[in-house]
């Protein structure tokens, strides 16, 4: 073989082996190579670190809670937002910086520039977060915008993961993905004695109808999993859009088993408790829609609220309250409260204190 023809059989081998290390590294997305920690995030954003980030700033309680289900050493963060801004629950972040009011509002960039975190941690995809923006003005300056929601069953696991990935926490991942499995097999294994023609059926309204017209959530809301995992099955699950305006009509012409409602304005949840009485208030308002007394939800009582917890990273460990709450009598003898009471032991080291879930006394 003459040296010109040597020459290109080593660049042809090169190029094979170079090609494959393209195909790996595309192919894996939460990966270590060379020194590097490489995270896809839930805006199919790729970010690679060369070691654990030690400076991070963060949006929402739904991180911090996954920070902890993960055993990830708290004093990482050094910036968040008011949300977390309870001395009781969050005690950790007692003299951190706040550097937005909450994980809906402005951020106060200048406190942000101010903490230097690495990485700030935002929601990916709801709707009150501009997530590009934010990515477009933090980016340059070298903040890394890790887009994750903790909030969609269908991609809690992922995001999950990416923390436990960023952070080196597989084994603690493992764990609670192990705990996750026990929760929902026990819960399927009873929901399978229903069949699927008999499944509760549900509207689920978003907290804007207390103000106008009907919005209920959709298919693609964070509830709609839940509640088919729970045994019932979203009346308007087919409708575009993650929520949406019906007509009462719709509603009235679903007939639907069970009236649900997110808590967010309902003053439940941990250290709350309805004081005001909001949600008895609110089903009140309910039944005197016009011929809603004609509904079955209605006529059976059967209207409940959920607090916004169980709309986050503790939506398995609520599934089976909800799954008791649609099916009674296929959970006669679980204890669902017991669930969530360790639930709070075992991840937040507090006792569960407040009101959760409001219901009407058909349920």
């Amino acid at each position: 073989m003459t040296d010109g023809r040597k020459i290109l059989a080593l660049q042809i081998v090169l190029l094979i082996v170079s090609s494959y290390g393209v195909w790996h590294f595309t192919t894996n997305d939460d990966v270590r190579i060379d020194g590097e920690i490489i995270v896809t995030d839930s805006n199919s954003v790729t970010h690679s670190f060369e070691e654990r980030p030690t400076r991070v700033a963060i949006t929402n309680s739904y991180a911090a809670t996954v920070m902890r289900m993960l055993d990830i050493d708290l004093s990482v963060v050094v910036g968040i937002s008011g949300d977390l801004d309870d001395d009781e629950l969050w005690p950790e972040f007692t003299k951190t910086p706040i550097v937005q009011n909450s994980a809906h509002s402005e951020i106060d960039y200048e406190s942000l520039f101010d903490v230097r975190p690495e990485i700030y941690i935002v929601f990916a995809t709801n709707g009150m977060v501009d997530t590009n923006t934010i990515r477009d003005k933090l980016e340059p300056v070298g903040i890394k915008v890790l887009a994750l929601d903790f909030y969609k069953y269908d991609s809690l696991r992922t995001e999950i993961s990416v923390l436990a990935e960023l952070f080196d926490k597989k084994s603690e991942k493992e764990n609670l993905f192990e705990e996750f499995d026990q929760i929902e097999q026990m819960v399927s294994q009873r929901i399978s004695q229903v069949n699927e023609s008999d499944r509760t059926t549900v509207v689920m309204e978003h907290h804007a109808s207390l103000t106008r017209d009907p919005v209920v959530l959709t298919g693609t809301s964070q509830w709609t999993d839940i509640i088919y995992l729970a045994g019932g099955v979203n009346v308007f699950q087919d409708l575009a859009g993650h929520t949406t305006h019906v007509d009462m009509e719709a509603i009235l012409d679903s007939n639907p088993d069970v009236l649900m409602f997110d808590g967010i304005t309902f003053e439940i949840g941990y250290d709350l408790f309805d004081d005001s009485d909001k949600c008895q208030s609110h089903f009140d308002l309910i039944s005197n829609r016009p011929g809603f007394e004609s509904m079955s939800s209605v006529i059976n009582d059967r209207m409940i609220v959920m607090s916004g917890e169980f709309a986050g990273p503790m939506m398995i460990h609520g599934l089976p309250v909800l799954a008791k709450l649609l099916n009674p009598d296929l959970f006669s003898d679980f204890d669902a409260e017991e669930l969530l009471d360790n639930y709070y032991l075992d991840y937040h080291n507090v006792d569960r204190t407040g009101k959760f879930v409001c219901k009407s006394t058909g349920i």
